[in-house]
Parts: C-alpha cells; sequence; structure tokens
C-alpha cells in the first residue's frame, strides 16, 4: 500500500540496510524493541520485544557519508544549511527486455536532466505565500552508475538545501523524469537539529508521462524526531492540508475514461463485466449491482462496453491484466506462486485430459481405484501405468509421460485422506464436518419442526417441510421430538430457501442435477453430531413421483446407497453455498467496499488507515482475478459448482436475503444462527449449545484478542464521541463504503451507526475478523477437504433414482458405477482439484495475524507498540491453546482415530497447501 508510514528512531543508515519485509513479532525480550523504538528507560527484561531474525538482502551502500545535523540557528540570524536525503528503491527481481532497455535508455537521459527531483515539504506555512515552507528542488545523485548492480535494493541520495526557518518536516515530494516507474520503499532525511526523519513509502512512482503532477508521501507528527502518532485531519499542520486533501482527490478520481494500469484510481462500479454477450447469448449474464439484482460494488475499471449491449463492459482476458491501482497489484514473489501453480495445474489436468479425449469410455470414474490414482501414491503406480499404454500415442511418448506422472503430474494426497481413507463414508465424519470442516458458518440449531420455509408458497410451493416427527424420533437417544427441542440437542443445515428458487433452471442444464435439501442432526451424549434425517426438495410441478423425499439412515444395503446418494447431495448444495456465499460474497465482495472507500476517504496519516493497512493487501487484485477467471461466464466456478451459469445470481439472491453487515461478527453471527446464546458467566459472554464446536471455540479466541488489540487501539485516538462524530474522514470513509459501495443495501435500518468509540471497535473489529480469520477458516481447507471429490462434490449430475425410473435397475445392478456417474466427470473433477490446490496455496510472502512484514506501517507511539506486541503475544497464546485441543481426546470432533485435528484457525503456517495460517488479509 502506498503512502507515508513511519518507523521510530532508526538512523539513515539503519534504515538503509532495514528489511522491510522482516516478520514482527513477540517472544522474549522488551528492553530491546523500546530502545529501538527510542522509548525512554529500561523495562523488565521478562517482556522484552524484538524484529525475527531474517536474512538481510545485500544493498548497494550508499555513495557519500550522510550530513551530520545542522546546530540550531536563532530564528533572527536565519541562514541555509544543507540536509541529505537517502532513497531505497527496491529492484525487480525479473525485468523483459523492454524493461531493461528502458532502463538503461533512463541512465542515459539521466545526465541530461531527465531524472529524479524531490522536495522537501514543511508542516508550517510561509506569513508571506500562506503556502507550505519548501526546500530548493534536489536532484537524486548517481542513479546512472547504479543502473547496473543487482542487489534487491539500492540507496541513492539527494541532497537539499533549507532555511533555518523552515520548521519540521511534514512531507517530500518526488517526480519521476524517467520513462520507467521504480517502487519506492523508503526514504530518510538527515541534517535536521530534530534528528533523521523518515518516510515509509513503498510505493510504484510512476513517470511523468503517466503521472503529471508530484507524488507526495507524508511522515507523522513528529517532536524531537521522535514519531508519535498518526494525524487525525483536526490535528493536520497548515502546511499539509492541502497536501492530505489534494492526495485523497487525486486517489478518488473523476470517474471517468479507461484506466490505465499505472493509474492510483479507486472508484466504484457494478459487476457488468462478467459475461460476453458479443461471444453469442450463453456468455451473456446479468448486471450485478442495481436495484434488480443488488449486489456490492467493485472497483471500476472504465472499460469501454460490448458492442452488443452497452449495459455490459468488455472484458480484459488472460494475459491481459485486468485493472486495479497500482499499488495493489501483486508483488513478485506472489506473482512467481500464481504462475507456479498454473503450471502444477497444467500439468496435472494433462493425463486425465488425454485420457478423456482419447479414449471416450474414460470420461467417467468408474472404480474408487480410479480417483486414488490421480494422487501421489504407490500403490496405485500399477494402475496409473496401465492407463497410460491404452493412450493411442507413440511409445516414447508414454514413457516420457510415466517417467514424469510419477511426480510433478499427480496431485498431493488430500488431508482428508491422510488419517483414514474411508473416513469420508462415516455419517459421523459427514456430521462432524458441518462444524470442524471447511463450511462451519451453515449449521443452526432447530427451534420448530417441521422446518418452515421463508419462500412465497404461491410460487415455490407449501412452506411446509415433508420431514415429520416419525422420520426422526427413533434416532433421540429415547427422547421426544418436543424434548429435543427443549434440550438444544437437534440442528440443521438447511439449504431449502437459497436452491429453491434455482432449481428449474439448474435440472433444466445438461449434466447437471440437483435439490434443495435440509438435514437434520442430532447431538449425541458424547458431544458429536448424527445425521438422522435428510429432505431432498425439487420445485413443484417436477415430472416424478414426489417432489419432496425424506431420506432416513439406512437399514440394508439398497437403503445405503441411497443415503450415500442423498448425503453427496447435501455436500453439493453445501460446497455451493460455502464458495458462492459464505466465502466469495461474504468476505471477497463484501470487503471490496470497504477497501476502496479506505483509500478514497482515509489519508495515509489518519490511524484508522494505518490499523486497516494490512488487512487491506491484496484483496483488490485477487477480486480482479476472480472476476477474469473465476466468477465469469463459463469460468472456473460455473463449470464446476452444480448452480452453473447461475451460480452469481445465487450468490446475488443471499446478499439482497441473507447478509447483514451487522450480524457479520463472529458472535452475532453465533446467536443468529442459535448455536450460542448470551451468557455474561461464560467465556467471551457466550454459552456454544455444542460445547465441543472448534470453528466457533478457536473463532472466538481469535475474535476476542483482535476486538481487544482493536479497543486499546481505538480508545487511544477518539476517546470520547465528539471526537469520533467529528472526525471528517472517518465519517465520510464509513458513509461512502454503505452508501456507494453497497448502495442497494444502503437503506437498511440494521447498518451500524458510527457515533462513538465502542461503534468504531465493533465496525473495524468485524472488518478486520471477515479479512483475517473468517477468511482463513473457510479457504485454505478447501483442497485439503475437497480435493478428493467423493467428499465434498462440487456438482452432481444425477438424481436418486426412484423405484419407478429406468435408471433404478441400473443402480441396482451396480450402485457403485451409478454413484461415481452422479459425481462430477473426471475432467471436471481434476479441473476442480486444480482450482483449489491453488485456492489453498499460501504464498512465502504471506502476513499473518499477530505479525507486520512492514513494522513502519503503523504508529510508533509507545503505547500502540506495546498494545500491538500484546496482540501478538496472545495469537500466539491461542496457537498453543489450538494445539492443546487438539490433543485432548475429550473433544471427539477434532481428536481420534482417523479423525482430522481442526488447525483452520491456527494462525501460522508456512508456505504451501498446510490447512492452517491466517493471513492478515484476503489475499488469495
Amino acid at each position: 500500500m502506498s503512502g507515508a508510514k513511519e518507523i521510530m528512531g532508526c538512523s539513515a543508515l539503519e534504515m538503509s540496510s532495514f528489511v522491510s519485509s522482516s516478520k514482527v513479532f513477540l517472544n522474549n525480550g522488551f528492553l530491546q524493541r523500546h530502545q529501538l523504538l527510542g522509548r525512554p528507560g529500561a523495562a523488565p527484561a521478562r517482556r522484552r520485544l524484538h524484529l525475527r531474525k531474517v536474512v538481510r538482502q545485500p544493498v548497494a551502500a550508499v555513495s557519500e557519508d550522510l550530513m551530520k545535523p545542522a546546530p540550531a540557528v536563532p530564528a533572527e540570524k536565519a541562514v541555509k544549511f544543507k540536509v541529505r536525503a537517502v532513497l531505497t528503491v527496491k529492484n525487480k527481481n525479473k525485468e523483459d527486455l523492454k524493461e531493461t532497455l528502458v532502463k538503461h535508455l533512463d541512465a542515459l537521459t539521466d545526465k541530461i536532466g531527465r531524472n529524479v527531483v524531490l522536495e522537501l515539504i514543511s508542516t508550517e506555512n510561509d506569513p508571506k505565500t500562506r503556502a507550505p515552507r519548501k526546500s530548493t528542488p534536489a536532484v537524486v545523485k548517481d542513479w546512472s552508475k547504479k543502473t547496473n548492480i543487482k542487489t534487491e535494493r539500492v540507496n541513492y541520495t539527494a541532497e537539499f538545501t533549507v532555511d533555518s526557518i523552515f520548521g519540521e518536516l511534514g512531507a517530500i515530494t518526488v517526480t519521476n523524469k524517467h520513462q520507467k516507474e521504480f517502487f519506492l520503499e523508503s526514504i530518510t532525511v538527515e541534517g535536521f537539529a530534530s534528528g533523521p526523519v523518515h518516510f515509509p513509502c513503498d510505493s510504484w512512482v510512476q513517470s511523468k508521462k503517466d503521472y503529471p503532477g508530484k507524488r507526495v508521501f507524508f511522515t507523522n507528527k513528529t517532536t524531537n524526531g521522535q514519531s508519535l502518532k498518526p494525524y487525525l485531519p483536526s490535528e493536520t499542520p497548515a502546511g499539509l492540508r492541502a497536501l492530505r486533501e489534494k492526495e485523497l482527490m487525486e486517489l478518488r478520481g473523476d470517474g471517468k475514461g479507461i484506466r490505465k494500469q499505472s493509474d492510483r484510481v479507486y472508484d466504484y462500479d457494478v459487476y457488468n463485466d462478467l459475461g460476453n454477450p458479443d461471444e453469442g447469448i450463453s456468455f451473456a449474464r446479468p448486471v450485478l449491482g442495481g436495484k434488480e439484482i443488488p449486489f456490492p460494488r467493485r472497483c471500476r475499471t472504465g472499460r469501454p462496453p460490448t458492442n452488443t449491449d452497452m449495459h455490459a463492459e468488455s472484458r480484459a482476458e488472460r494475459p491481459l491484466p485486468v485493472y486495479v491501482p497500482r499499488d495493489e497489484q501483486f508483488e513478485e514473489a506472489k506473482q512467481d506462486t500464481f504462475a507456479d501453480m498454473r503450471s502444477k495445474a497444467v500439468l496435472h489436468n494433462l493425463i486425465p485430459g488425454l485420457t478423456a479425449c482419447l479414449l471416450p469410455d474414460k470420461q467417467d470414474f468408474k472404480k474408487f481405484s480410479d480417483i486414488d490414482s490421480l494422487y501421489k501414491d504407490d500403490s496405485q503406480a500399477g494402475l496409473h501405468e496401465e492407463r497410460l499404454k491404452k493412450l493411442p500415442l507413440p511409445p516414447k511418448v508414454i514413457d516420457t509421460i510415466h517417467e514424469s506422472s510419477q511426480g510433478i503430474l499427480r496431485y498431493d494426497t488430500p488431508k482428508i485422506l491422510t488419517k483414514d481413507k474411508y473416513a469420508w463414508l462415516r455419517d459421523d465424519e459427514f456430521a462432524r464436518q458441518a462444524i470442524a470442516g471447511i463450511n462451519p458458518v451453515n449449521i443452526e440449531s432447530l427451534k420448530v419442526f417441521p422446518p418452515v420455509s421463508r419462500l412465497d408458497p404461491e410460487i415455490y410451493g407449501p412452506q411446509e417441510s415433508a420431514l415429520k416427527e416419525e422420520h426422526i424420533v427413533g434416532h433421540l437417544d429415547g427422547m421426544t421430538v418436543e424434548q429435543a427441542l427443549e434440550g438444544n440437542k437437534l440442528f440443521i443445515v438447511d439449504f431449502h430457501d437459497i436452491y429453491l428458487p434455482f432449481l428449474d433452471r439448474i435440472n433444466a442444464l445438461d449434466g447437471r442435477k440437483a435439490y434443495a435439501t435440509r438435514t437434520i442432526f442430532f447431538l449425541t451424549a458424547l458431544g458429536t453430531l448424527k445425521p438422522i434425517a435428510i429432505e431432498l426438495t425439487l420445485p413443484p410441478g417436477t415430472p416424478i413421483t414426489r417432489s419432496k423425499r425424506v431420506v432416513t439412515p439406512p437399514v440394508d444395503a439398497t437403503s445405503d446407497w441411497i443415503w450415500k446418494l442423498a448425503k453427496a447431495h447435501v455436500c453439493s448444495n453445501d460446497a455451493g453455498v460455502h464458495q458462492l456465499v459464505n466465502h466469495w460474497l461474504r468476505t471477497h465482495a463484501c470487503m471490496e467496499p470497504f477497501i476502496l472507500a479506505a483509500h478514497r476517504r482515509l489519508s495515509v496519516m489518519h490511524p484508522i488507515y494505518k490499523l486497516l493497512d494490512p488487512h487491506m493487501r491484496y484483496t483488490l487484485e485477487i477480486n480482479a482475478m476472480a472476476r477474469q477467471t473465476l466468477i465469469n461466464a463459463d469460468g472456473v466456478i460455473e463449470a464446476g459448482f452444480t448452480p452453473g451459469p447461475y451460480c452469481m445470481e445465487m450468490s446475488a439472491a443471499a446478499y439482497k436475503n441473507f447478509w447483514r453487515f451487522d450480524l457479520e461478527g463472529l458472535p452475532a453471527d453465533l446467536i443468529r444462527r442459535g448455536m450460542a446464546v448470551p451468557d455474561p458467566t461464560q467465556p467471551h459472554g457466550l454459552k456454544i449449545l455444542i460445547e465441543d464446536y472448534p470453528y466457533a471455540n478457536d473463532g472466538l479466541l481469535i475474535w476476542a484478542s483482535i476486538e481487544n488489540w482493536v479497543k486499546t487501539y481505538v480508545a487511544h485516538y477518539y476517546p470520547s464521541p465528539s471526537i469520533v462524530m467529528s472526525d471528517r474522514e472517518l465519517q465520510a470513509w464509513y458513509s461512502e463504503a454503505v452508501n456507494v459501495g453497497h448502495a442497494d443495501l444502503r437503506h437498511a435500518d440494521w447498518w451500524p451507526s458510527l457515533s462513538t468509540p465502542d461503534d468504531v471497535v465493533s465496525v473495524i473489529t468485524t472488518l478486520i475478523w471477515l479479512a483475517s480469520a473468517q477468511h482463513a477458516a473457510l479457504n485454505f481447507g478447501q483442497y485439503p477437504y475437497g480435493g478428493y471429490v467423493p467428499n465434498r462434490p462440487p456438482l452432481m449430475r444425477r438424481l436418486i433414482p426412484e423405484p419407478t425410473d429406468p435408471e433404478y435397475t441400473n443402480f441396482l445392478n451396480d450402485p457403485q458405477r451409478y454413484y461415481l456417474g452422479a459425481l462430477p466427470s473426471v475432467l471436471q473433477s481434476t479441473g476442480f482439484m486444480a482450482v483449489v490446490d491453488t485456492l489453498s496455496t499460501h504464498s512465502p510472502d504471506e502476513e499473518y495475524i499477530g505479525e507486520r512484514n512492514h513494522p513502519s506501517t503503523w504508529s510508533g507511539e509507545p503505547e500502540i507498540i506495546e498494545a500491538f506486541y500484546e496482540f501478538s503475544a496472545e495469537i500466539q497464546r491461542i496457537e498453543k491453546e489450538i494445539e492443546r485441543r487438539n490433543a485432548d481426546s475429550g473433544r471427539r470432533n477434532r481428536c481420534g482415530a482417523g479423525v482430522l485435528p481442526y488447525e483452520l484457525l491456527a494462525p501460522s503456517s508456512g508456505p504451501g497447501v498446510t490447512c492452517r495460517g491466517i493471513p492478515n488479509s484476503v489475499s488469495i
């Protein structure tokens, strides 16, 4: 993210070699860290804090010694003196030929005046001009001499002449007269009597041909050279007020024209770029956002309309990039991770693709061993080799493929298979995943039996369920239905109302079949759940025997296969709602307006911007990529999930009928679903109705730690409601996020107010929770659980046969083949597996909750620094508590023979697919 962000008390030489990617966390030492912060006095050694040790990259040395501070001069003897700036520029690791040529051209033209120019801006206005005092412009030295330096970072210097009445340094402007942009990591200015002033920049500085103005970077409020705190708008010094507002105006743009990749403009638009009507009617998609189909807004690109529909924006297809503001684009490490995963996906699909295309009888899995052969499992090597020999290819080609297929051409074994290969078949595992799997946020406490639909009965038929007492009473351990309800023993996962409005269209698609499902669970005395009934609903008027059907646990071989098929349809419903509603809508799409508004309305000097900054990283870019290849017409989501071309309409329906920002925080969500009740005697003020509910148990620990950190932070800057109300940037941010970013729901009466410090804490805590822990819980288990397609089929191709159906005989004769034929085909499965493998992968440059890759991002005030390190320490304690819980045999939903530990809310992770780790932001 761009903007001025501070680090405390470091000299320019220290800063020139400082590795900005170092990760900050709490450990055993406090004294050393407080010395780094410039905090006076020594603190007890038992609470020392320090930076994580990192491997330092080589940095080009500064060519000259830094200037010593100039002595203070009495005001009446105003004289000029020199100060020096050290710029740290981050080089690209990889450059194409054009970039290399332009870089060398810039080195040549730099000598004749097409260079980089800096200017210092005072916090004070000149009483004569009423404009900020400025230094003389200074040219960056030795740019041409250092062109060929290959280090990751290069330092440059510039010298300024400043009047002794200049005042405090508050900002610095940068003009890039080169042809090529450069990434400015930081600037340190030394020579002022008050000490060194540091400007963390972390931004691309565009060429003057792309950005004619001067880039401005701000420092924070300073006293005696020590960073203290960010500026609230009312505290902005006179010399910086106009610059602060000008910067925000430029970031907002004018809402016109096509955005260039070099732009830094944040603006809103509707989702009118998912379809491509120019390719034909089957590629047309409705506009999401507006009165007809409410939806959050996305980042505006300004591309022209399509030729056939003026309301649809033309698409940028790969390899062309989709616009996001320049500083929101992936850094090189993230780009490399994505490139590697795309290559991996192609290789993984090579054998299945060749097999399916060249051998017509291999479109479907015939045996479970066919699925097993996709993974790196030596026990299936013979089967894999046999399949290769059947391909109509030259022997040498087959031999080459075979040699490679033992590694990179095969998938890693999903975690669901590692402890018990057949666990997914068990009812208790099916139920366990409703509270400890990848989608633990749909289960609700059942309060009324039978359940009742909220859909219009004139359109969707009777609201009453087909479930009856006789379906479940025999599975309640001797209780009556009424007793089970009163004892909070019955729970439901209900997809009826979200799927039923779309079923007519879904089931008319080729190779797609679905029900609207309801599943009833009973809470046993052991604290585990067991499924006791599944209701399968089709639209009224469906030309089959029954539009509503109830399936109960099996009593014989035939009913066992019926029960397996019913559970598969439930899992398919669950996979769709998980991906389209809980994952995409609630953590990706609904976050984007708050991020856009933050950049448009909160200055980089604002304390709330600095608090939110790490939780906004990469989200706009990943959402843009999703519009390009995942949620677009005929994209990965449509191809892989049951609703097909109606996927995003289903997501929009959930936004209109279900989403409420005031209920997105974890405690409120648990209460809404009846999974917890307020109880001031319990930890976190809640009593969870399923005592061993891993997602809720661990989530409340994370929620509380975030909330406590935010409370301390907000209380420091907003000690009273009047300061909250008078903060025009804060109020403009929230108002715009609601009224523009969520315009279609802006009149809802449930939007929280933003009038008191408690209101600010609630809103910010919810946003950080959604961007970090909630997204992690829903995302990083996608391959570990969904990579084995029978466990969570993303789509189904057959309904369950009735005795009167022509297919019923085939079902009886070979139920396994019928079951596998109902699952996705080989190519559908492997395509889906490749995508969720990518989505479940942590990048090496990931920043996790409780860490700051850029410790200079936020305030240097000692009280806030200490509060953050306490937050970091609490996150580490939570991680250890999660480890302890996963080893507790009394917690049967996360510990036991063949039971996977629940680690999706364990804060830390290494790179790759780990089924754990909470990044700070929605970054994948």
